[in-house]
């Protein structure tokens, strides 16, 4: 019978991290796959929630931006102007959410078992792409009701999913550290998003905020994420102001890797914090 050796060396846990993330890809599956079964368990309508929430701030941001503001829809109906800025937003919203509280919810595992603790977190993003996934059969039936027609640039979509989600985990990891840290985060993250939501084009169009601003408001770095949906997917008038979707993505990158830096800095006191 062929057995397997087992080394013991300094420092190996941080010379083989990477490794190990891949070595680990199947917990990695086993929680994002637990989370989603267990996501609407025992809920009255299950699945329907991940299409209900977005479509009711969708009509709520329509009637208000579009029907009494009058703002303007960038050539396309005001539904589908809102629902592509509500879908890159949902999935960034949820994940910073669920990441933030991802440590806390698996103390038990974390505190017993060696993995590397960022598949935990990063776990909780699969899970909320999966309801982003989900709510994008919402923004098909507005087109087939509005019998709208994308052009060519709704094939670039997928490089705009990848900055979401690339914005997503940056957050995600600042926010599970935090939150094992300073409990507080538990308070601050329903604020963050709330306060994200309005000073994010989700309701309105980014074009509406004065030139002189546009590059300062582009620090934010969904603003950057919803104009390349949005240009992706209504084409037409759509268009991206460029300095601002540079700085903006600049933003994510920087979110990521200061991410990935801290979550790594703190790892090794999670066992003991928790």
């Amino acid at each position: 019978m062929q057995t397997r050796k087992l080394t013991i060396q300094a420092g190996r846990t941080e010379s083989q991290y990477w490794q190990d993330l891949w070595r680990y890809r199947e917990l990695f599956y086993f929680l994002a796959w637990r989370d989603i079964l267990v996501r609407y368990k025992q809920t009255a309508i299950g699945i329907a929630w991940a299409l209900i929430r977005p479509f009711l701030t969708m009509v709520v941001f329509t009637v208000v931006f579009g029907n009494l503001a009058k703002l303007p829809s960038e050539g396309a109906p005001y539904p589908i102007l809102v629902f592509a800025a509500m879908l890159p937003w949902q999935f960034f919203a949820n994940s910073l959410s669920e990441s933030s509280n991802s440590l806390i919810v698996n103390t038990n595992l974390i505190s017993k078992v060696y993995f590397p603790r960022l598949i935990v977190p990063a776990s909780t993003v699969i899970v909320s792409f999966v309801d982003f996934m989900i709510s994008g059969m919402i923004l098909l039936a507005l087109m087939a009701w509005y019998n709208f027609i994308p052009d060519w640039r709704i094939l670039t979509l997928p490089l705009f999913i990848l900055i979401a989600f690339a914005a997503a985990v940056g957050g995600g990891l600042w926010l599970a550290a935090l939150n094992v840290e300073y409990r507080d985060f538990r308070y601050v993250v329903p604020f963050i998003v709330q306060f994200g939501l309005y000073i994010s084009p989700v309701g309105f169009s980014s074009k509406i905020v004065p030139e002189q601003w546009r590059l300062l408001y582009s620090l934010n770095p969904m603003v950057g994420v919803i104009d390349g949906f949005r240009w992706a997917i209504l084409g037409g008038e759509s268009n991206i102001y460029l300095p601002g979707f540079i700085l903006s993505v600049g933003i994510v990158i920087l979110l990521v890797a200061s991410g990935v830096w801290y979550f790594r800095k703190m790892e090794r006191t999670f066992a003991d914090i928790i």
